[in-house]
């Protein structure tokens, strides 16, 4: 069983335009909406490669409403716990030559709403998979993800954590299967700017010594580096394609990751198949797709 927990989901209006002039009126030449947040991304993109998941998270509102229908029209298994006051938030992405992107703070979620999201949890078993992404909303401690991992230990579950600074650092003590910075994230960690594999490696087997099993790094264009609890260092190119999209790029990654160690327990396969699935994302308008997959899957085989 994979879980995924989303604690501030959104509803993303994509505008694409010419140009931005600040203080007149401009007009998009398309626009698009998603639905989703770094654990729903991961939820979508596992289904869509074929694997289950349940999708985990606070919506309310009518976008709350909105973004349940859509999650659950993609096939995955939405159990959302609705808040009662508030509204899923919107976040705005300008595309013009460069990216803009206006994120909401969405709705506060009250200690009753996450004792429920605690119980549901509570029924994950040991060897189940809990995906715990993104940012947490100020109404919530920034602790939440500590807790989490507390109250599940004893079950010895598979956790995997995408998240920056300190709602990362609290949670290695806890061995996250894995954990997913890019390549500023993992620099911030130590106050550092990294730039060569070395030095990468070096502040992944830092994360590795503070708990972590695995370290997947993502570098962008540079294709990622993974440091294995085996002790190797795995390094991948990036996809080859036109880049279109970076919304997901990092939890389809993520996702392909976990597909891939599903299929064959092999860490260099998981790897091939988290750059695989964030190089489609990447080179298209949403979410991977599993031609797209395969086919660059396919690529990096031809590669090796």
């Amino acid at each position: 069983m994979i879980c995924t927990v989303t604690f501030n989901p959104s509803v993303d209006y994509v505008m694409r335009a010419r140009a931005i002039i600040l203080g007149q009126t401009n007009r998009c030449q398309s626009e698009e909406l998603y639905f989703g947040g770094k654990g729903i991304n991961v939820s979508i993109v596992l289904r869509h490669l074929g694997i289950d998941s349940t999708a985990l998270g606070f919506v309310a509102g009518f976008t709350g409403a909105a973004l349940e229908q859509a999650v659950r029209g993609q096939g995955v298994n939405a159990d959302f716990i609705r808040l009662p006051e508030g509204a899923t938030r919107i976040n705005v992405k300008l595309k013009t030559d460069v990216e803009t992107e206006i994120n909401a703070q969405g709705p506060k979620i009250p200690s009753q709403s996450l004792e429920i999201l605690m119980e549901k949890l509570d029924r994950l078993q040991q060897g189940d998979t809990l995906v715990l992404a993104g940012s947490i909303p100020d109404s919530l401690p920034q602790d939440v993800y500590e807790k989490i991992l507390a109250r599940l230990a004893p079950k010895k579950i598979c956790a995997v954590v995408d998240a920056t600074r300190d709602l990362l650092r609290r949670v290695l003590p806890y061995r996250p299967f894995l954990i997913k910075p890019n390549q500023d994230e993992l620099g911030e960690l130590f106050g550092a700017r990294l730039s060569g594999e070395e030095e990468i490696a070096a502040a992944a087997r830092r994360l590795q010594q503070l708990g972590a099993r695995n370290v997947l790094v993502s570098r962008g264009k540079h294709g990622a580096l993974l440091v294995t609890e085996t002790g190797r260092v795995l390094q991948a190119e990036a996809a080859r394609g036109t880049m279109r999209n970076t919304v997901g790029a990092g939890d389809s990654m993520v996702a392909g990751f976990l597909y891939g160690w599903q299929q064959k327990r092999d860490y260099v396969f998981a790897l091939r198949c988290g750059i695989a699935a964030g190089g489609a994302t990447a080179f298209s308008d949403g979410l991977a797709e599993k031609a797209d997959f395969l086919r660059l899957l396919e690529q990096s085989e031809e590669k090796s």
